[in-house]
């Protein structure tokens, strides 16, 4: 058993892999430099070199690819021509449901070259989609809010009968307007006219509307669990934690979070782990409810979540250090969790503040007070500069030209820009002391 990292093996390669196409995913560099300060020759996968992340000095190698899960023979030949260029077997990191899904469901053909977990092959599915997880934990018997999935303007005034208003409606389908204005997919009901409007929206998407009970928000009742669970089963670390913002307030992502010890809150989670057989990193947000004392379960992300540089033990251990331990037949002593950590994700916070501000929850004063805590940020830290400065620049351009995109949608989707890419073109990272080449997917040299 391993009691100080400086005594394990860090010389397996470790891929981090991402479908998501969004260039500032602070989750990857977070992999990115808890594995690289470490020693570990760590790859990336990213959209393209302007991507923050991917100027990360902790890299050893980088690839420009944009995989699409709508095409699984070319991701399974991309990872595999991923893997020829490393030469050796690497543990592989799915940082978004995307990813762990594909594993799931497709990632046998890539046992020989990569490391990764082994759920049951349809359970990162079930857990990512909001029914299938409810009925998974009502089938459990896991504390969730309320939900069914309404075909019908009577079935939906009846949920609501049951459950009374505010309640949450989520259209599966996108849906525009008459004046061809995208309308959000999740939105808050809060009327019967209300609720009989987006019935209709559901009739001319053809597809049925999920219903769910409407949990009241308040400071500091939603919380976060991290964890992994090796390949006997065991939940170590176990991680919870308060998320005291979001983006957007209280219903958006970890903008700043600390880490805080829930006995109770830890035993339910690892409770049903362990009952649906789960494998790897799990990401869990729950918002307790004072009408009956529990801790509800909202969200169940198969995969590493991206603020899990929030919680780390005293040895040193975070989740994706676990999960390297573990696939590479290194037992380690994780330790107890490091208490009253935070963590910041400094492009967000500021936007998620206004949501707080407007609530009348915030203020300034209390917000600056609130960053002089903060132990550890997504995107600054002294030894690796460049993805903030890349991150700056990239927030600086998206409010320069958001309203020029609204005008002019981009018909770039997904599967044109996997068609325009082709595979994954390879480029030695920072830390490799090579001449920067770039390949195409067939070898050559571009």
């Amino acid at each position: 058993m391993i009691t100080d990292l400086r005594a394990a093996d860090w010389s397996t390669p470790a891929v981090v892999l991402k479908f998501d196409q969004n260039m500032l995913h602070h989750g990857s560099l977070g992999v990115i430099r808890s594995l690289g300060r470490l020693g570990v020759p760590v790859y990336g996968v990213h959209e393209g070199a302007s991507a923050p992340a991917a100027s990360s000095r902790y890299l050893s190698g980088r690839f420009f690819w944009q995989p699409h899960p709508d095409d699984p023979q070319r991701v399974l030949s991309g990872l595999l021509d991923l893997a020829s260029r490393i030469g050796r077997r690497a543990v592989l990191y799915a940082t978004d449901d995307a990813g762990a899904i594909f594993l799931a469901e497709h990632g046998d053909a890539l046992r020989e070259s990569f490391l990764f977990p082994a759920p049951p092959d349809d359970l990162p599915r079930r857990l990512a989609g909001k029914y299938s997880m409810f009925q998974l934990c009502r089938d459990l018997g896991v504390p969730t809010p309320q939900a069914m999935l309404a075909w019908s303007p009577r079935e939906a005034a009846g949920f609501a009968a049951q459950v009374g208003f505010p309640l949450i409606a989520k259209l599966t389908t996108p849906w525009r307007g008459a004046a061809g204005q995208r309308l959000r997919s999740t939105s808050i009901v809060r009327t019967p006219p209300e609720l009989r409007e987006i019935c209709a929206r559901a009739h001319e998407t053809s597809t049925g509307l999920m219903l769910q009970e409407y949990i009241p928000p308040a400071p500091g009742q939603d919380w976060f669990f991290h964890g992994y669970v090796d390949q006997a089963g065991r939940c170590e670390p176990a991680f919870t934690g308060v998320k005291d913002r979001s983006y957007p307030a209280y219903a958006g992502l970890t903008s700043l979070g600390r880490s805080v010890p829930n006995s109770r809150l830890r035993e339910q989670v690892t409770a049903m782990a362990s009952a649906i057989g789960f494998r790897g990193i799990a990401d869990l947000d729950l918002r307790f409810d004072p009408r009956d004392a529990q801790y509800k379960l909202l969200d169940f992300n198969p995969r590493l979540g991206a603020q899990f540089r929030v919680f780390t033990t005293g040895t040193g251990v975070d989740v994706a250090r676990a999960a390297y331990l573990d696939l590479t037949g290194q037992p380690v002593a994780a330790g107890e969790m490091t208490r009253g950590r935070r963590f910041l994700v400094e492009n967000y916070d500021p936007l998620g503040a206004v949501g707080y501000w407007r609530r009348g929850e915030l203020g300034l004063r209390s917000w600056v007070r609130s960053l002089r805590r903060v132990d550890e940020v997504a995107w600054l830290a002294r030894d690796d500069l460049r993805p903030f400065v890349l991150m700056c620049a990239r927030m600086a351009w998206r409010g320069i030209t958001r309203r020029g995109r609204a005008r002019q949608p981009s018909t770039r989707g997904p599967s044109v820009l996997l068609r325009a890419a082709g595979g994954p073109r390879y480029r030695p990272g920072p830390r490799a002391a090579r001449v920067t080449t770039e390949f195409s997917n067939e070898g050559e040299k571009v």
